[in-house]
């Protein structure tokens, strides 16, 4: 399946058994939906940076009675099924496959793509793998060799979603628009109108036409259903000959789909079953007999919600991951709660009622244990020009004068309950205490001397983590190039991109925090040029960024020549006024002459 907008997980292709669902930091978790217990848990080596972005379990393969010539590719076909393999999609454009039964990654499929993986999916019967990425392409991977079989451009934008025919002969892809591909040739043979938004799950609803055909090509005639996001509806779309690409049936829903399973008929004239699930946690079961064209949309034939019981005695819906048939077609497997340790519960369908809901205790979150404050501590002696590090900061270290503004400050001070007169010690102070100490402390410095670099990355990494403005502006109004180069520096790497953010914000204010701003901007990107061409989406973090500088420079021409018409404007005036102050020296005139006074 696609990934899904609420958790990216997955049902095994055998009906409900294992349950695979990724967390947020990339790691792999496979519970078993019999027992809940947790099978397999699996952390990829570059698992922070290359999250998982789709799912897709091996298809169960029957092994049937192949003529010499196909003996070797159904060896090969058993071999892959006995591994019980699991697809796993990365936002860097690789593909991983992990086998449950040697619980380890069986191999690595790289090279393929340049974007993140949208959905994989695999070939019922070869040992062939297709995959689809926002790069604009799709991939047809070897699984036994590892490498790329074929690679071919799927549509103007990237492609979302991926959908193999029940013959494994045609595949569907959906972009901006959805179309039918022919495997063998990789010619496009037709063309359907799609979303508006993305589409986000795809699947074939039939493996027969509802007619008997003759002549049937193993596509002409079926159905699929498709899902996008933003869209209340699930469109089920037919196969035909003719250039209509409008959907045959529309399904009615009450938010934009997440996860969708469906049970297809054996026989033309029995019902198709959809269970869907919903962004706002309701499940819709719809039962349908499909045969032609239905104008009006369809509703489900029962809904299905799970709520808490609230505090306020008010429900409130639980969070739903994913729903699945059962092999009796009569009961659902549901997985609900945290993604790193849903519930998994089997329900049974009631079709009598339109609408049930079902109250479900709230799943425990994890126990976060808190250690013990250590009040009895003992302040080591050390001598007068050692630096202290400070514990859990790399690089900060900071004068034993520090420690003796502590302890003058604590001089005096008793501890409550204390008896005699011991004081309290500057590892007993509160953090109010040593903040105000701190501040008691940089008045010892003297009058010319430099600020220390790595007292600033401790202060600036403070204030990056806890948005505290007044200690922001402290570090970030500093002027002093080097202070500013070692700042950026001894900064934790971790801190990098909370620190262009916050630049970004001040660049967008005052001209003057612009270029205070850049100044830090232009160390970061100086130094951290490499970590920073590590981030796989870093063009979309620093887009804003991209963005502002990219507008000044257009306006530099403009703004440089203004200032040089400002400059003869004022340049003129100034000669003017120069002019206007010599005008006032009184000069006589050497004869002056009137007439009539001659003669």
């Amino acid at each position: 399946m696609a990934a899904s907008a609420v958790a990216v997980c997955a049902y095994s292709s055998d009906p409900a058994k294992c349950f695979a669902v990724a967390s947020p930091d990339g790691r792999v978790y496979v519970w078993d939906a019999s027992s809940g217990a947790l099978r397999h848990e699996y952390a990829p080596s570059s698992h922070l940076s290359a999250t998982c972005s789709c799912l897709s379990w091996g298809p169960p393969r029957k092994c049937k009675d192949a003529p010499q010539r196909k003996k070797r590719r159904s060896e090969t076909t058993g071999r892959l099924a006995e591994l019980d393999l699991l697809a796993m999609g990365t936002a860097v454009g690789s593909v991983l496959l992990y086998s449950t039964v040697k619980g380890e990654l069986h191999s690595k499929l790289d090279g393929g793509h340049d974007g993140r993986v949208n959905c994989v999916q695999w070939h019922p019967e070869t040992d062939s793998l297709y995959s689809c990425s926002d790069d604009q392409h799709i991939v047809e991977w070897s699984v036994v060799s590892a490498k790329v079989k074929c690679k071919w451009k799927g549509d103007k934008g990237g492609v979302s979603s991926l959908c193999l025919s029940p013959d494994g002969k045609r595949l569907i892809s959906a972009g901006r628009a959805i179309k039918l591909w022919d495997l063998e040739t990789k010619k496009l043979l037709r063309k359907f109108t799609g979303h508006a938004t993305t589409v986000s799950l795809m699947m074939f609803a039939t493996t027969h036409p509802p007619n008997d055909i003759e002549a049937f090509d193993g596509i002409t005639g079926l159905y699929f259903v498709t899902g996008a996001a933003h869209d209340r509806f699930l469109n089920v779309w037919q196969v035909k000959d003719d250039n209509k690409k409008t959907p045959a049936v529309a399904l009615i829903l009450t938010d934009e789909p997440t996860y969708v399973d469906l049970v297809r008929p054996e026989k033309s004239d029995e019902p198709m079953k959809v269970v869907v699930l919903c962004n706002d946690g309701k499940l819709h079961i719809f039962e349908y007999i499909l045969n032609g064209t239905c104008k009006k949309p369809l509703k489900p034939r029962c809904s299905l919600q799970l709520v808490t019981q609230g505090k306020d005695e008010t429900p409130r819906p639980l969070p739903v991951l994913a729903a699945a048939f059962c092999a009796d077609q009569c009961s659902l497997m549901l997985a609900y709660g945290p993604s790193i340790r849903p519930v998994l519960e089997r329900v049974a369908i009631d079709k009598s009622e339109s609408m049930v809901c079902l109250v479900r205790d709230e799943p425990t979150s994890l126990a976060i244990k808190m250690e013990t404050k250590v009040t009895k501590t003992k302040t080591p002696l050390v001598p007068g020009k050692a630096k202290v590090l400070a514990p859990g900061v790399p690089g900060h270290t900071s004068t034993v004068q520090a420690v003796a503004v502590l302890e003058k400050a604590g001089r005096g001070k008793k501890r409550k309950g204390d008896q005699g007169t011991e004081t309290a010690t500057p590892a007993e102070l509160s953090l109010e205490e040593r903040l105000s100490t701190m501040q008691l402390g940089k008045g010892g410095r003297r009058p010319g001397e430099q600020p220390q670099a790595d007292g600033f990355s401790v202060l600036l990494t403070q204030g990056l983590e806890s948005n505290d403005s007044d200690i922001l502006n402290k570090v970030l109004q500093t002027k002093n190039e080097i202070v500013i180069r070692n700042t950026v520096q001894q900064l934790a790497i971790h801190m990098i991109m909370p620190l262009l953010r916050v630049l970004t914000k001040r660049i967008q204010s005052h001209p003057f925090s612009a270029v205070m701003a850049m100044r830090w901007v232009r160390a970061v990107l100086t130094i951290h040029a490499s970590y920073l061409a590590a981030i796989p989406d870093l063009v979309q973090q620093m887009a804003v960024l991209y963005q502002l500088m990219d507008s000044r420079i257009r306006v530099h021409q403009r703004l440089a020549q203004m200032s040089g018409k400002l400059c003869l404007m004022m340049s003129q005036l100034d000669v003017a006024r120069k002019a206007n102050i010599g005008s006032g020296v009184q000069q006589t005139a050497q004869l002056v002459y009137e007439e009539g006074t001659f003669e």
